[in-house]
């Protein structure tokens, strides 16, 4: 059975969410803010991340330096993260180092003064960090098909921003936005392991009460999808695919079947397109499907590297496997098998307490309550082979398909249009 999760909101708005897992040895925690890349004005565009590199830079009374070395003291790990819509720096320590990872989680986030100084050292490493994704086109591919699929909208645009906007910012941007996106009712300090909730409130509580409401908040704008084939040159061995469609959002009801969808299409060894598209035929050694939801909107997203003559025959049978989704249901040994893979990740990850601090938080952020993972799986065993074809069905239309390609293509563009759009 699952272990109930505590809840405290703070008078302020702060939530504080714990699950309480005492098995473990561990404490995870992480605090989040409901705040992102999307929330970024154009001149903005890196600020959230640009923050999360800075957070760990120096408060009123720890150094950078000091800041790492309380952490490595204690056989401690702390990180951060930037998504598109979250903002989450966390920690995990044993349980009898809470108060030392509450103290210093707390200091970083309260009361980082954003030296200038400092702002001066972190830019040329997040430079650094920009190019190493464009040097890495099985991630940079991801970048470019989210721009030709969300266009102009901040969801198309880099989490880490670009040089341009990078060079701009400085310590009275770094503050401003701080200040005015991390408010009290979108910060969300979620804990998993060997702690119990009231320690946790008492702990981090009195800390935190001291944030200050904002004046509102950015709206976000959920963008349209863009049908369209963009080919990239770039001197490489292989072309890098990725091919996109509408997907759900975060929140939607249809999400399990969503989930089992992509499990069955490209989520694991035994799906289709990796049985068809590196065990029977070689075309690639990487090959799969995955799901960018956001919660208004989302895309379905399936990527592969080939060589360059094999492009145009690759993209042809993924458009093949998604269009034989949506007019075929999916074999019932099929549908029972995902289901299984799929329970078996959630009940193995369910066994981490950074995998359950996780949860809670996403849950509170998204739900504002927990939904327990019995009814999780209860939901997932509920779907049907005809919600899967349905949603294929809606999805996979050929008037919502982007395809973005990066490398040596020597197929022309229009061969890929009449592949992928032809009898619309």
């Amino acid at each position: 059975m699952d272990r109930p999760i505590d809840k405290t909101v703070l008078l302020n708005g702060v939530r504080i969410v714990s699950h309480h897992m005492p098995h473990t040895r561990s404490v995870s925690m992480g605090v989040w803010v409901n705040a992102g890349a999307r929330d970024e004005t154009d001149a903005e565009n890196g600020l959230s991340h640009f923050i999360e590199h800075m957070i760990f830079k120096g408060t009123r009374k720890r150094s950078a330096y000091q800041i790492a070395k309380e952490f490595d003291a204690i056989g401690g790990h702390t990180n951060a993260f930037t998504s598109m819509e979250n903002t989450c720096y966390h920690a995990k320590v044993l349980d009898t180092q809470v108060e030392t990872m509450v103290d210093v989680l707390s200091d970083i986030f309260l009361n980082s003064i954003f030296d200038a100084r400092e702002v001066e050292r972190e830019r040329p490493v997040i430079l650094q960090e920009i190019g190493m994704v464009e040097d890495s086109p099985d991630e940079y591919i991801h970048y470019l098909a989210g721009n030709n699929f969300w266009g102009n909208n901040p969801l198309g645009r880099s989490i880490l921003g670009t040089r341009e906007t990078i060079a701009q910012f400085g310590t009275d941007a770094i503050k401003g936005f701080f200040q005015r996106l991390y408010q009290p009712e979108r910060i969300v300090i979620a804990a998993a392991g060997n702690l119990g909730h009231q320690r946790l409130v008492d702990l981090i509580g009195p800390a935190f009460e001291s944030v200050r409401r904002g004046d509102g908040f950015p709206k976000r704008i959920t963008p349209a999808n863009y049908c369209l084939v963009d080919i990239r040159p770039r001197e490489l061995e292989q072309v890098h695919i990725c091919l996109g469609t509408a997907g759900l959002s975060m929140v939607d009801p249809r999400r399990y079947a969503f989930s089992l969808l992509n499990t069955i299409l490209g989520g694991n060894m035994s799906s289709r397109l990796f049985q068809e598209v590196r065990e029977k035929r070689g075309l690639a050694y990487a090959v799969y499907s995955f799901i960018a939801s956001h919660v208004d909107t989302g895309m379905f997203g399936v990527y592969l590297a080939v060589s360059p003559e094999q492009a145009l025959p690759a993209v042809a049978l993924v458009a093949s496997e998604l269009s034989r989704m949506a007019c075929e249901p999916v074999d019932p040994a099929e549908l029972t098998g995902a289901i299984e893979y799929t329970k078996g990740s959630l009940l193995l990850a369910s066994e981490s307490a950074d995998n359950q601090m996780v949860r809670v938080a996403q849950n509170e952020i998204l739900f504002e309550a927990d939904i327990p993972l019995h009814t999780v799986i209860e939901h997932i065993e509920s779907v049907t082979r005809e919600d899967i074809q349905q949603l294929a069905q809606e999805l996979f239309r050929k008037d919502q398909i982007m395809l973005t390609l990066l490398g040596p293509a020597v197929t022309p563009k229009n061969a890929f249009e009449n592949c992928l759009y032809s009898h619309r």
